[in-house]
């Protein structure tokens, strides 16, 4: 008999997710339940083994067993924040809003209980958010509690952040935050840093849905972003430790998105570059990698050489990955937010020669490449082209067999009116540029420095006049042939004239020399007798 009763009480089998089976009696859980009551309501009849699956039950074995207590319970139910996510889930899914004699259904008990949520420590705030994660509740009406539960966390995070400096935020409690200033305390006085990041290892548990949800509200209450910068690569290097292939390139996918919603000002550059290594490492999709690309062109001035020395893809023979540099300088000219500033410029051409040098030894660098680096930024931005040359000087000692063409492509992008007298001096000697490249800019040359033709009836046809001085100077050592425009053998002529010339004012130099060291001999020994004799000599002969 107590068998047929059992048996009787216990009518209903339930399966959940297949993780454990429940035998429980069909009424009782049906007063609570509208989704029961209808399903039971349609039945023909009542089998005497009647049995139950649930595939998708929110919280597994564990939900539904509260669920079960509640309703054997005749609607009272043990609500905390270890298990209201759970109990709020199931109720949205057993549909327990129908209202009961004598008792509040479980959904409403659950609300009410939430509403209390800023008295909760800081422990069960992170217990039920991680409910919330492994329950999946972030879509319809299951995303309110979720929503409850961020910004609580990221209220208490943007109090702990505006409080005094001395404040020990490393413990929460139910009221809030405590707060000491006691100085005395090491502890307090041990790292800002620390003070500030004490919530990093506490938020590692959540998954990247519920990460860009968390940032994206501490966004919106203006949280600092370079806390929360710090954070986000905390979190991807900690993840990056137990993390597969597919998980990490969901991860960057994820932070890439969620750092393009911060002000750039706030992320460290050097950050940046790193994730754009581990995306092009983990072969992260090219309209992802083209965002983090242009949050790095954006402040490419704050870039150093070391971060732009990328190496180039496999395939390819080139020694570094030219083409990134080329669409971070595109991004860094074209960004939207503002035009650069002068010193922002500057601080990219400082930049860029450095790296054009470094690059030209790389024998399989093609010229059309080197010559778009060379030419990526506008004229206008550099002072002097004492660089450009000496790197296109350095391209051109290791890539000698190309033709004089492609030479001249190259050296074209050298500016002669803007280089220093040495290296335009330099380059007129420079056997390894065309001859085209030697000249074009003597002129603009000589009159920047105030040396301008003289006139051929008064003066000799190869001198030409300072005019800050009125002197007459030789000028045919600094002319090179012209591409067949100037007479060679002439020229020649003229400088052996020029050279024999300097050589007689070298003699006479020496002669000269000469002669006022025998004066000088003569005046020492005329004062070391002098001296011998008791004569005192002026302070400045002494």
């Amino acid at each position: 008999m107590e068998e047929e009763a059992h048996a009787h009480c216990c009518d209903l089998e339930v399966d959940v997710n297949g993780e454990e089976t429940f035998m429980v009696n069909k009424k009782i859980v049906s007063v609570f339940s509208n989704k029961l009551s209808k399903l039971f309501g349609k039945a023909a009849s009542n089998p005497r083994n009647l049995k139950l699956v649930f595939n998708d039950f929110p919280g597994g074995a564990w939900s539904f067993e509260l669920v079960a207590r509640f309703c054997y319970s005749n609607g009272e139910a043990k609500i905390t924040p270890f298990n209201v996510c759970l109990l709020y889930a199931a109720a949205r899914y057993m549909e327990m809003d129908k209202p009961v004699a004598g008792a509040r259904n479980l959904l409403e008990q659950a609300e009410k209980f939430v509403e209390e949520i800023n008295c909760w420590t800081w422990s069960e705030l992170m217990a039920a958010l991680k409910q919330c994660q492994d329950t999946c509740m972030y879509d319809g009406p299951l995303s309110i509690l979720v929503g409850k539960c961020v910004d609580s966390l990221v209220g208490r995070l943007v109090l702990a952040s505006e409080a005094s400096p001395c404040a020990s935020t490393s413990s929460p409690d139910s009221s809030g935050f405590r707060l000491s200033c006691d100085s005395k305390s090491t502890e307090s006085m041990k790292n800002s840093l620390t003070r500030v990041t004490w919530w990093f290892e506490d938020l590692l548990f959540m998954e990247p849905s519920l990460l860009q949800m968390v940032v994206k509200t501490m966004i919106a209450h203006k949280l600092d972003h370079a806390l929360i910068s710090k954070f986000l690569f905390f979190y991807q290097k900690t993840k990056f430790a137990t993390s597969t292939s597919g998980e990490k390139q969901e991860l960057i996918k994820t932070l890439i998105d969620i750092l393009f919603l911060l002000d750039l000002k706030a992320v460290s550059s050097k950050s940046l570059f790193s994730i754009l290594q581990i995306s092009i490492s983990l072969n992260v999709d090219k309209s992802s990698r083209a965002v983090i690309e242009s949050m790095i062109g954006s402040q490419l001035d704050k870039a150093t050489l070391d971060n732009l020395l990328v190496p180039a893809p496999s395939g390819t023979n080139c020694l570094y990955d030219v083409n990134l540099v080329l669409r971070l300088l595109k991004a860094f000219l074209l960004r939207s937010d503002s035009l650069p500033s002068p010193t922002q410029i500057k601080r990219v051409v400082s930049l860029m020669d450095v790296y054009i040098t470094e690059v030209a030894p790389d024998p399989s660098l093609k010229p059309s490449k080197y010559i778009a680096l060379v030419t990526a930024l506008p004229d206008s931005a550099r002072e002097s082209h004492d660089a450009i040359y000496h790197a296109i000087d350095l391209y051109l000692q290791v890539h000698s067999s190309f033709s004089g063409e492609e030479k001249l492509k190259l050296c074209s992008a050298i500016k002669h009116e803007k280089l220093s007298a040495q290296a335009f001096d330099h380059l007129t000697e420079n056997k390894r540029f065309p001859s085209r490249s030697g000249i074009p800019a003597c002129k603009s040359k000589l009159e920047k420095v105030g040396i301008t033709k003289a006139d051929p009836a008064v003066d000799p046809p190869c001198s030409v006049v300072d005019k800050s001085r009125g002197e007459k100077k030789e000028a045919c050592d600094q002319v090179v042939a012209y591409d067949g425009e100037l007479d060679v053998h002439k020229d020649n002529e003229r400088l052996r004239e020029h050279l024999k010339g300097m050589q007689c004012r070298v003699v006479e130099l020496e002669r000269a020399c000469k002669k006022m060291q025998n004066q000088m001999a003569k005046m020492m020994r005329s004062r070391s007798s002098t001296s011998r004799n008791g004569m005192s000599l002026p302070k400045l002969c002494s």
